[in-house]
C-alpha cells in the first residue's frame, strides 16, 4: 500500500469480531467484515497485534514474537477439511470474550482437529504444511519446541526449566525434540493454519482494495520463545533474570510512570549481526500485512531504562538507541518499509531527527486536541500529510467516553471547532479526521457506531476482564453507519466519489 495516498480505515481487532465461537478469528464473519468495509468506502483495516496473547490476555505481551495466535485460527475451514467434528458449542457470551472458558474450549478444538488431520490429512496437505515448515524453520523450530517444554513443564517460565534446557545445551534440547516431537507437531501445525487462513483473508481484502495493516510490539516478553532462543541478545543476568527493564517515566497521568517489565536489548549484540532479528521480524510482519505501526517508536530513538530491582518507573534513565542505523539494515535487507510510527507520548529533539531520517509517517489523536488553543499539535489544521489521523486508539477512550469525561471548555472548544453537539460529537470527530490533510485517517469502530466508555478495548496500566474483550454484534451496525462513513469518506477524497451519489 501506498502511504503517500490519501485513504481511510477502521481500527478493529480480529478478536472483537462477532462469531459462534467465543471470540473473533478468520472464519466467515472476517470476510463479511471486509465486504463491509469495502461498502463504506474503506481502504484500510488496522489489527492489534496477532501474536499469542499473554499476561492480563494482553496481545502486547506475547510468547513469540513472529508465531499467530491460535486463537485466530477459525474453526469452520476445519470442520469444512473434515478434520474436526463440532456438534456441540457452549453458549459463548457474543459481547465479550471471555478468556477463561474460551481459551481452554479453543484449544481442544485445535486438538481434536490436529488429531483429524494426522488420520486423514490428504498427501497435498502434508506435503504442504512441510514445505511451509521448511520455509519458516528460522523461527519455527525455536517457537514449537518452546511450546512443547512449556506445556511438559505446567506453564512454567523458561528460566526454571531444568539446566539443560534453560541454558539450551546440545544433548537436552536433542533429546527433548525426540520426547516431545507429536507436541513439536501440533504447535506447528496451528502455525500452518494460522499462516494459511490469514493470507486467504489478505487476498480477499486486497482484491476489494482493502489493505491489512498489523501492529508491532517494540518489546518481546520475558517468557517467551524469542528470550529463551537469543538471551544473549537482552540485558540477562547468571539466572537469566533481566538486570534493566523497558518502562515510561512519570508524567502527569501517572505519577510513578509506567514499568513495563519487558527485557531490554543489548543493540550494540544486535548491530554486529547487522540487526538480523529484526530484519526477519518485519519480514514476517510484511508476509502478513500491507502496511504495519510499530508501537512506541521512540524508543527506537532513545529508551528509559528501569533498573529490575526498582517496582516502579521512578528510578530509570534514558538511553539511546540504535536509530536510524537500524532502519537501514532492514531497508538493505528488504527493501522500502510499509512503516508507520506510534510516536505518542515524550517526543524529544532525537525523534523527530529519527522520524525525518526514516521518513515514516507519524500519529495524529484528534481527542487530545482541544486542551489548548488553535496551535495545539493535534488539531487537524495543523497537520502534515505524512501523518496518520485517529479519532483515538485502542488505548483511548472512545470518542463518546472522551466526551463524557472531557472539561467544558474542552466540549465547547470541540463544539466550536468541529461544528457538533453531544449527540453528534463522534461524527463530528470523524468528519474533522477526514477532512484533514494527513494522508491516512483511521477510526475505531466503536467511534464509527458511536459507542461509550463500556465498550473501551484497553486501559492502559488496569487489570481486569474488561481490557481487549470487547467484541460487536451485526445488529449493532445496520445500513446508518455505513452510508454516513461513505459519504464522509467520500466528501474528503478518501473513497469513491460515486458514494455521494449527486445529481448530475
Amino acid at each position: 500500500m501506498n502511504l503517500n495516498q490519501r485513504a481511510s480505515g477502521v481500527l478493529l481487532h480480529v478478536t472483537s469480531l462477532p462469531g459462534p465461537h467465543g471470540i473473533g478469528d478468520f472464519g466467515p464473519d472476517a470476510y463479511r467484515f471486509v465486504d463491509w468495509l469495502a461498502s463504506a468506502g474503506q481502504r484500510l483495516w488496522q489489527w492489534l497485534p496477532t501474536t499469542p496473547i499473554g499476561p492480563g490476555n494482553s496481545p502486547y505481551q506475547s510468547v513469540s514474537a513472529f508465531a499467530g495466535s491460535p486463537l485466530m485460527v477459525a474453526l469452520e475451514p476445519l470442520v469444512e477439511r473434515g478434520w474436526l467434528r463440532l456438534d456441540t458449542v457452549p453458549d459463548f457470551d457474543a459481547s465479550r470474550v471471555d478468556f477463561g472458558r474460551i481459551v481452554p474450549w479453543r484449544m481442544d478444538r485445535l486438538r481434536d482437529a490436529f488429531a483429524g488431520f494426522e488420520r486423514q490429512a490428504l498427501a497435498s496437505d502434508r506435503a504442504a504444511l512441510a514445505e511451509w515448515q521448511a520455509a519458516q524453520a528460522h523461527w519455527l523450530d525455536d517457537y514449537t519446541l518452546f511450546m512443547a517444554l512449556e506445556t511438559a513443564h505446567g506453564g512454567q517460565p523458561w528460566w526454571t526449566w531444568d539446566d539443560g534446557l534453560r541454558r539450551r545445551l546440545k544433548k537436552p534440547l536433542a533429546a527433548a525434540r525426540a520426547q516431545h516431537a507429536a507436541e513439536i507437531g501440533f504447535w506447528a501445525w496451528v502455525q500452518w493454519c494460522f499462516d494459511t487462513q490469514a493470507a486467504a483473508l489478505k487476498a480477499y481484502a486486497n482484491a476489494r482494495d482493502v489493505h491489512l495493516m498489523g501492529d508491532l510490539p517494540i518489546f518481546i516478553a520475558h517468557h517467551s520463545a524469542d528470550c529463551w532462543a537469543r538471551p544473549e541478545l537482552y540485558y540477562l543476568d547468571e539466572q537469566c533474570q533481566p538486570t534493566v527493564v523497558a518502562g515510561v517515566p512519570p508524567d502527569v497521568f501517572t505519577a510513578l510512570g509506567q514499568r513495563w517489565g519487558n527485557p531490554l536489548y543489548r543493540w550494540e549484540k544486535m548491530k554486529k549481526e547487522d540487526f538480523a532479528w529484526w530484519s526477519a521480524r518485519i519480514r514476517r510482519a510484511m508476509d502478513q500485512a500491507d502496511v504495519f505501526r510499530i508501537d512506541h517508536f521512540r524508543g527506537f530513538a532513545g529508551y528509559y531504562e528501569i533498573p529490575a530491582s526498582c517496582p516502579t518507573a521512578v528510578e530509570g534513565t534514558w538511553k539511546p538507541g540504535p536509530g536510524k542505523a537500524l532502519f537501514e539494515a532492514i531497508e538493505r535487507a528488504l527493501g522500502p518499509l510499509p512503516i508507520i510510527a506510534e510516536d505518542l507520548g515524550l517526543v524529544t529533539p532525537d525523534v523527530i531527527e529519527l522520524l525525518e531520517a526514516t521518513g515514516f509517517p507519524r500519529m495524529k489523536i484528534v481527542q487530545f486536541a482541544f486542551g489548548d488553543d488553535g496551535t495545539h499539535e493535534f488539531l487537524p489544521h495543523n497537520y502534515d500529510p505524512n501523518t496518520v489521523v485517529y479519532t483515538g486508539t485502542h488505548d483511548n477512550d472512545t470518542v463518546r467516553g472522551w466526551w463524557a469525561t472531557a472539561t467544558p471548555r474542552e466540549r465547547e472548544y470541540a463544539c466550536c471547532y468541529m461544528a457538533c453537539g453531544e449527540h453528534d460529537i463522534h461524527w463530528g470527530m470523524i468528519r474533522a479526521a477526514a477532512n484533514s490533510v494527513s494522508n491516512l485517517a483511521v477510526f475505531p469502530l466503536q467511534d464509527v457506531l458511536g459507542l461509550g466508555p463500556e465498550h473501551r478495548m484497553n486501559l492502559p496500566g488496569s487489570l481486569g476482564d474488561h481490557n481487549w474483550s470487547w467484541r460487536f454484534g451485526w445488529e449493532m451496525l445496520g445500513p446508518e453507519p455505513a452510508r454516513v462513513l461513505g459519504l464522509i469518506t467520500a466528501a474528503a477524497g478518501r473513497g469513491p466519489f460515486e458514494l455521494l451519489k449527486l445529481p448530475a
